[in-house]
């Protein structure tokens, strides 16, 4: 039986010349859209997400555009609300940047699809707190190992991922 590395692996790994959010560039990209459009995929990756969530935890925040899917299922599977946390406050409507849950004195967790550098993750936590909202933990389903973790670890977010590059560079290998 195939295991959920070797799952995403086959079908999110692309090879190619790839430029990141953060503007670096890269011959290897994770594509999200095809491990969240995969109904048993992602299925399988929210309950091995719902185990790293902290007991203490009232309140699941997925990051736009990628983090919405899983925050979606993982809250499915934990019975803990969600919200979606937009990067910037929408101009109609109720013009917020957090939608769904209540997060004010909240325990919160954020989460997240893949993490290069952490700069989606930084951008949402400075927003959130400017509003007083605790930020201490991020989660995600890929950790591309690329000096993420610890930018986030310098503004207080720890990371913890389901997957990293290395447990996809050796899914299939015995």
């Amino acid at each position: 039986m195939m295991t959920l590395a070797q799952r995403i692996k086959d079908i999110a790994e692309l090879q190619g010349q790839f430029t990141l959010r953060s503007g670096k560039t890269s011959d290897r990209y994770f594509d999200k859209y095809r491990i969240e459009s995969d109904p048993s995929i992602l299925a399988d990756l929210a309950q091995h997400m719902v185990t790293l969530i902290p007991a203490e935890t009232e309140v699941l925040c997925g990051l736009e555009m990628g983090g919405i899917p899983i925050v979606t299922m993982m809250s499915h599977y934990s019975g803990l609300p969600a919200a979606f946390i937009r990067k910037q406050a929408k101009e109609h409507g109720t013009c917020r940047y957090a939608e769904g849950a209540d997060l004010h004195n909240k325990k919160i967790v954020l989460v997240e699809d893949v993490v290069s550098s952490g700069g989606a993750i930084i951008d949402a936590t400075n927003m959130l707190r400017a509003d007083g909202i605790e930020v201490t933990l991020a989660l995600c389903a890929i950790d591309r190992q690329t000096g993420g973790k610890e930018k986030l670890a310098d503004h207080g977010v720890d990371l913890k991922s389901a997957l990293t590059a290395a447990d996809l560079d050796n899914a299939g290998q015995s």
